[in-house]
């Protein structure tokens, strides 16, 4: 068998140089310190957009983007095709987890400032693409064409429209029309499979070209530390290996969640009917979702749902830019009040998101 092995490595190591990427990927260290683990939250997020793009491409081969027939050909995928189930709850589990380890991810570089110079735009690009994480669930939630996805995209658009100048001219592009109908599910359908994907793609390969072109970012305890007395592993085997183990772990906790916590499909969407008590989005909006629900319907001369949104959207950007602003942190130095405001950030957003849940 090794001898068959080692005629395929050497067929293909002499058209592809298997060798030479061996070398480099044997060159990279990953710095080794007690905050270590969150580096493996960007594989895993990387992880499960692969599975998410694999069963996608599984449902796309029975699901039928219309008014009429959305609803029926998942309710088909559910009932009559063999393990069709167990794949759409593994797309759905899987882009919730999706969006909770990038969400981690994100986190955890804001807190070890893995933002500084010269990783700008690898933060910018991270930020890009988890924006367009939140995009690929709220496009997608709709897509069964069930009465919860309805209602909440009415909604969501809803609060889009509200917006002063471009408000309106946002909620008709995003719903093909007035009203959310059929062209508001087939444009849905567009940017989830077409237009998100694609855009996703260019920025990930972007994110990682730069990732290994500099390299794991190091805390900044290591620049005091002489060269020599800093703990590094290996990228290739060692840190690999290990985050192919997490892999396998992630996929079986996906497994158990498929499996024991099917994902449901609802009625089917009716304009006509009233909207369901209690509707909300889905988690990963829901402390924004809350959060306005508190904001009185004026403020002096202003619409409060109009600030609230444009709030979050100024925080949203700011936050976006914190490596161009954050000064500090950008010449090496501590900066408690940056530490502070993303502790301050994660406790508003578990606080209002647990609120929005059980009220």
């Amino acid at each position: 068998m090794k001898p068959t092995l080692k005629k395929i490595y050497d067929w293909v190591n002499e058209r592809v140089e298997l060798d030479n990427l061996i070398e480099f990927m044997g060159k990279k260290y990953v710095p080794v310190h007690r905050h270590s683990v969150w580096y493996y939250f960007g594989g895993v997020s990387l992880f499960l957009f692969i599975i998410q793009v694999v069963t996608g491409i599984l449902l796309l081969m029975y699901y039928k983007g219309s008014e009429d027939l959305a609803f029926e050909s998942i309710q088909f995928l559910m009932s009559k095709v063999q393990f069709g189930w167990l794949i759409r709850s593994i797309h759905s589990w899987a882009a919730n987890l999706f969006i909770l380890t990038a969400m981690i991810h994100m986190f955890s570089v804001f807190f070890e400032k893995s933002y500084r110079k010269p990783r700008e735009i690898t933060w910018l690009t991270g930020m890009l693409m988890f924006f367009l994480a939140m995009g690929f669930g709220f496009s997608g939630y709709l897509l069964p064409w069930n009465e919860l996805a309805f209602f909440a995209t009415k909604v969501g658009t809803d609060i889009a429209g509200v917006l002063p100048l471009i408000g309106k001219p946002i909620m008709i592009f995003l719903r093909g029309g007035e009203e959310v109908t059929g062209a508001t599910l087939s444009r849905f359908f567009g940017f989830h499979v077409a237009v998100f994907p694609g855009i996703f793609t260019v920025l990930l390969g972007v994110h990682l070209l730069l990732v290994q072109r500099q390299g794991m970012s190091e805390p900044m305890s290591f620049e005091n530390t002489p060269a020599g007395e800093r703990k590094t592993m290996p990228f290739f085997p060692n840190f690999l290996l290990r985050d192919l183990l997490l892999w396998l772990i992630v996929l079986n906790l996906l497994a158990i969640l498929a499996v024991f916590f099917p994902w449901e499909l609802g009625k089917k969407a009716d304009a006509f009917a009233a909207a369901p008590a209690g509707i909300k989005p889905e988690w990963y909006f829901l402390f924004m979702f809350q959060s306005l629900k508190y904001i009185p319907g004026k403020l002096w001369i202003f619409d409060g749902e109009v600030l609230g949104i444009l709030l979050f959207g100024v925080a949203g950007l700011l936050w976006m830019m914190v490596p161009f602003w954050d000064s500090k942190s950008a010449r090496g130095e501590k900066n408690k009040f940056i530490t502070y405001l993303g502790l301050f950030v994660v406790f508003y957003i578990i606080i209002f998101t647990i609120i929005g849940w059980i009220s």
